[in-house]
């Protein structure tokens, strides 16, 4: 029994499994090492896949993986890669869903060898331009006896469906048409009675060899349905009463015509599967390879969907996503690779491409897709190459068409001061420092506005707050002094990250010095307290070189990143500029001032 099923299995090879087999190839759905080991291999043959979405919504995570799957196998085979457009749901299908599909499809650098755009030898590509074959093909399937016309009304089928459902089953058909004698059929075809061709199923539906999950599809016995005396038959629809078919139909008719050698789909068509092995079966067909990979699924296990605007492909582009990142993240559900890193290129992807693809479901995690961001952006900056000069001219549109005000802006105060190459110039310096936390462009925008806007100063009052901020407040005055003092002395020639940080470190000695006093009066191994009130009168002595310098990191930080975090500060001056900088140094210096003022008129009122 065991080398019998083995015998078959290798006997595949390429070309595709014979449907009819006998019921002892299906006694297990075990297989052994050496059977896992060759349906994980990519074939020895180039593979011809395709990628057949339906221009009723747009694509999505789930579909973009879908193509993916695809794509990889052909490349990685040295095969092709179909385009083909299953468009005969005329009334669902979107106008512009067809443009969309082939624009975000290339912006993910997936770009197909045949298809509705760019022809080849097995068109047209089009379900919609195709109707003719699908009509001849349901006509030998009448000749044959392997499918018979229907000419039920929906009043009945509906009747049919609800009595069904009552009884707690499955609403199939009843098979009242699979009676009526050919010549009757033919008669009441051509005298104009609506009708639909359906395939007539076998009581035990081929089983077939999954490249994921094995040998599948024993058929399942209804002993409620029998015991009600239903009889229950899926016999699906081929053909419709407008005379255009169904997927079961078209995608069986289209593979064989255009060799596919494999299908990667989704596991929602795994029940599916017999059918249309039941279909290739009628016709003498070999059928291609199936793989059934597992849905994505969010964090409530609900599938993805194209009718979720927010999983569209081209909401992700929107928001700043790179699409090496997207291709990366859906590659990694559903599939599993020898890599010590996640972080793999469309390329890599292809060297590295198996069919080692994972069983079940796959919950999508989304902080994942912003680990893979982060790593392709500082990547970009490292390398200095056309994809980071391509991020600098995303992040630059943006900021040009004022990303939008964030809500702790006053309107009055939301200003760009600058345009045109001055910005982009900007954009690049600050990419440079900070690409490796680039997630969005929004976020980029919230996280360093203070980079290209004349940001308000903040105000840390709340003690739950920057208490961190106490100790500039404390000594703000000692802290303004020496600051603008050291860098005041910097000429703009000589504005630079090294003279700012040696400039920095001298204020910060000189803070020492002023509060000699303060130091001898602390234990060495005193903290700097925390105050709860950041302007309540607390001594706060600073100890030594490295508290003042702390100190002053952050003040600078307060006054000119606007208390945002961002890279050292030194960095952050010689991007603005010395102009900039010592302005924004002179409103927190005149803010601490009126500060003081005010507590000083309210300590003589008490």
């Amino acid at each position: 029994m065991h080398d019998m099923r083995l015998g078959i299995f290798l006997a595949f090879g390429n070309h595709g499994p014979t449907v009819r087999l006998s019921r002892a190839f299906f006694s297990t759905s075990r297989l052994n090492k050496r059977e896992r080991q060759s349906k994980q291999q990519l074939p020895s043959s180039p593979a011809r896949t395709r990628f057949a979405p339906s221009p009723t919504g747009y694509l999505h995570l789930g579909s973009l993986r879908t193509a993916l799957f695809n794509y990889l196998l052909a490349k990685a085979t040295g095969g092709q890669f179909i385009l083909r457009l299953e468009d005969t749901d005329k009334k669902r299908t979107i106008a512009d869903a067809e443009g969309r599909l082939y624009s975000d499809l290339r912006w993910a650098g997936l770009q197909w060898d045949e298809g509705p755009d760019v022809g080849g030898p097995h068109g047209p590509y089009k379900q919609s331009e195709r109707t003719a074959l699908y009509q001849e093909h349901a006509e030998k399937l009448l000749q044959s006896g392997d499918a018979y016309r229907c000419f039920c009304s929906s009043e009945k089928l509906n009747e049919l469906a609800r009595r069904r459902t009552s009884l707690g089953l499955p609403s199939d058909y009843d098979r009242t048409c699979d009676g009526i004698p050919r010549a009757q059929s033919d008669e009441r075809a051509s005298a104009g009675d609506s009708f639909v061709i359906r395939l007539r199923v076998p009581s035990e539906p081929p089983e077939y060899l999954d490249l994921v999950y094995g040998l599948v599809g024993k058929p399942k016995h209804n002993k409620k349905a029998q015991n009600l005396g239903e009889a229950l038959y899926e016999d699906p629809v081929l053909l419709k009463s407008d005379g255009l078919p169904t997927y079961h139909l078209a995608n069986v008719v289209d593979d064989h015509h255009m060799d596919i050698t494999h299908v990667v789909r989704a596991a929602e068509w795994m029940s599916s599967t017999p059918k249309h092995l039941t279909l290739y079966n009628a016709f003498g067909w070999k059928a291609p390879h199936f793989a059934h990979v597992g849905l994505l699924q969010d964090s409530g296990r609900q599938k993805f969907s194209k009718r979720k605007g927010d999983l569209e492909i081209r909401r992700f582009g929107d928001q700043g996503i790179f699409p090496e990142t997207l291709l990366n993240y859906v590659a990694l559900y559903g599939w599993s690779h020898d890599h010590k890193s996640d972080v793999l290129s469309l390329s890599d992807l292809i060297a590295s491409f198996d069919m080692k693809f994972t069983k079940g479901n796959t919950i999508v995690e989304p902080h994942k897709m912003m680990y893979l961001q982060k790593k392709y952006a500082a990547r970009y900056a490292d390398e200095g190459g056309s994809q980071f000069e391509a991020l600098v001219d995303r992040v630059s549109e943006a900021i040009q068409q004022e990303f939008g005000t964030p809500s702790w802006f006053p309107e009055a105060e939301y200003r760009n001061s600058l345009s045109g190459h001055e910005l982009r110039m900007r954009v690049a310096k600050v990419l440079k420092h900070t690409a490796k936390n680039f997630t969005t462009l929004r976020d980029f925008f919230n996280d360093y506005s203070y980079f290209f806007y004349d940001v308000p100063l903040p105000e840390f009052k709340d003690d739950s707050e920057e208490q961190r901020y106490a100790v500039c407040r404390k000594i703000g005055a000692e802290l303004s002094g020496s600051v603008e003092s050291a860098l005041e002395t910097i000429r703009p020639e000589d504005w630079s990250e090294g003279s700012l940080k040696e400039a920095i470190s001298a204020s910060a000695e000189e803070v020492v010095a002023k509060n000699d006093h303060s130091r001898k009066q602390v234990p060495p191994d005193r903290e700097i307290p925390v105050v709860k009130d950041a302007v309540q009168h607390v001594d706060v002595p600073i100890l030594n070189t490295q508290e003042a310098s702390k100190a002053t990191q952050l003040y600078l930080r307060w006054a000119i990143a606007r208390g945002e975090s961002g890279p050292p500060m030194h960095t952050v001056m010689a991007i603005l500029g010395r102009g900039v900088s010592l302005q924004r140094l002179y409103e927190l210096r005149k803010l601490l001032q009126a500060e003081a003022v005010r507590l000083n008129e309210e300590e003589e009122i008490l």
